[in-house]
């Protein structure tokens, strides 16, 4: 009998039924995966199995008894969300072992040398590049996403663990890292359910997928017994052309130069510099920890610049002020929506409609009529799927916020947009959806840096690309020219400096 049995569970919400009768059964020793586009009905299933929200019908039995007859089951399920999910101002030790209860160190006295020496064990295990005494908030995206899977591998009750979108921050290399402590934990006799939009780490990592659409289950099957283009079918309920590619037409040579960066140093990286051409978009390609984020959040003001220059159309650029950046046309994106990119609590309408108040404005009063009909022009044109623009952008998809985003920030009528891990979390149909908006974009002669851990989004989607290693770079190809081993030998420090000019 299998561990944890979801026994023919829905969820309705006022209006809305989020799941129909679904039934799923989670052996222990295997991985099993959940499919499907955002919207399917995968993060509800997770809140019910981890006890934060209850079916309003059927049961989640674990081991053999009803979760909501027995409540200390739950404590069983450890969850991983895909969002970040920690305590900045704490160390990585008290990250790892909160709470403290859960992983033999609660009690009236706290032993801090050996919280850190038994999290020392931890760090090694995941090759996470930090100490146990650092802050959390001063580690990388990426550590602090292995941090949480640790975290909760910690739990000594843990016989499920939920992976939600593990890997959406990180390189092949890191993924592996990560896959190596997935087999661990199975070979351990724990059961894992691994969510994931990326179809290679599924059939490399899973046992068994279920495919959920919709909010009902339309399969389940063994993981060998599927392929990509029967997957999509199965999520989507229509076949879609994965191999498309959507680089910016005439972008290869002979354009403007809109940005040149010379010599940029800062934290995590020095003597950057390159071009972007107007109407391109390059790629910018590294493992976690090469300073491709950190160069972007420097260019856009977020980091201070230590030496180097930046003109815009041949303009000196001034460092270290994000409201000039957005003043003058440059924007960031960043990896963390949540974070950084929408105001969760407020409306579709308040986060797109900020980018407009000198347009719906006067004398610092909006005018609401004029407000509404913009921001309802742009939910159009960038196709943000809402039922109304006045519901909390929280509850819209991944790639839903993300849309709202770009549509904001292109309100503003951008030169340059600074994309940094923009399909984060979102599902095939809703990439491909994007990788169109930024081909129309640099099309219209905006200026796009991506920043991708998927060599697949950056050889679909860019002109050229540019890799780093260790806060340098260390190749600049052109498209056409590139080769896949090209391209994974320069972001590991080996080869030449590609092919571009």
């Amino acid at each position: 009998m299998a561990y944890l049995h979801v026994d023919h569970v829905g969820k309705t919400f006022p209006g809305v039924t989020a799941l129909d009768d679904i039934e799923l059964e989670i052996e222990m020793g295997k991985v099993h995966t959940l499919a499907g586009e955002n919207g399917a009905g995968k993060s509800t299933l997770v809140k019910i199995l981890t006890g934060t929200e209850r079916p309003t019908s059927g049961r989640v039995m674990i081991d053999g008894e009803d979760a909501a007859d027995h409540s200390h089951l739950y404590k069983t399920v450890a969850y991983v969300p895909q969002e970040i999910n920690l305590f900045t101002n704490l160390t990585v030790a008290e990250n790892l072992f909160m709470p403290f209860s859960r992983s033999h160190h609660g009690g009236m006295v706290f032993r801090r040398r050996q919280l850190e020496r038994e999290a020392q064990t931890w760090i090694e295990r995941f090759n996470i590049a930090a100490q146990p005494g650092d802050k959390v908030g001063r580690i990388s995206i990426s550590d602090q996403q292995l941090l949480q899977i640790a975290r909760a591998c910690t739990n000594e009750s843990m016989k499920i663990l939920i992976l939600d979108e593990p890997t959406s921050s990180l390189t092949e290399t890191e993924v592996e890292r990560v896959f190596r402590v997935v087999r661990d934990v199975v070979e351990e006799g724990c059961g894992v359910v691994f969510i994931s939009h990326k179809f290679d780490e599924m059939f490399e990592i899973s046992d068994t997928i279920s495919v959920l659409r919709n909010g009902k289950k339309v399969d389940t099957q063994p993981a060998s017994r599927l392929d990509e283009k029967q997957l999509v079918k199965l999520m989507s309920g229509q076949e879609i052309q994965t191999d498309t590619k959507l680089q910016p037409v005439n972008s290869s040579g002979g354009r403007e130069v809109l940005l040149e960066v010379e010599g940029l140093s800062g934290k995590g990286f020095e003597s950057i510099s390159f071009q972007l051409q107007r109407g391109e978009i390059l790629g910018f390609a590294g493992l976690v920890g090469a300073g491709r984020s950190e160069v972007m959040q420097t260019l856009f003001g977020f980091l201070p610049a230590s030496a180097g220059t930046l003109r815009v159309e041949g303009h000196e650029w001034r460092l270290g002020d994000t409201s000039s950046s957005v003043r003058n046309g440059l924007f960031y994106l960043s990896e963390e929506r949540k974070y950084h990119g929408v105001f969760p609590g407020q409306s579709v309408r308040r986060n797109i409609g900020m980018a407009l108040f000198d347009e719906t404005s006067r004398i610092g009063i909006i005018g609401s009529r004029i407000e509404r009909d913009r921001v309802g022009f742009i939910v159009r044109n960038y196709d943000i799927k809402t039922s109304t623009i006045n519901k909390d952008i929280a509850f819209l998809s991944g790639g839903n916020q993300q849309k709202a985003i770009i549509g904001r920030a292109m309100a503003c009528n951008p030169k340059i947009l600074i994309f940094d891990e923009p399909t984060k979390g979102i599902d095939l149909r809703t990439k491909m959806e994007i990788y169109r908006l930024m081909k129309g974009l640099a099309e219209r002669g905006v200026g796009i840096i991506l920043v991708s851990s998927e060599m697949d989004e950056l050889q679909r989607c860019a002109n050229r690309i540019i890799t780093m290693y260790e806060g340098k770079i260390s190749g600049d190809f052109y498209i056409e020219d590139a080769t896949g081993v090209d391209l994974i030998g320069a972001i590991h420090g080996h080869g030449g400096d590609g092919n571009a000019a």
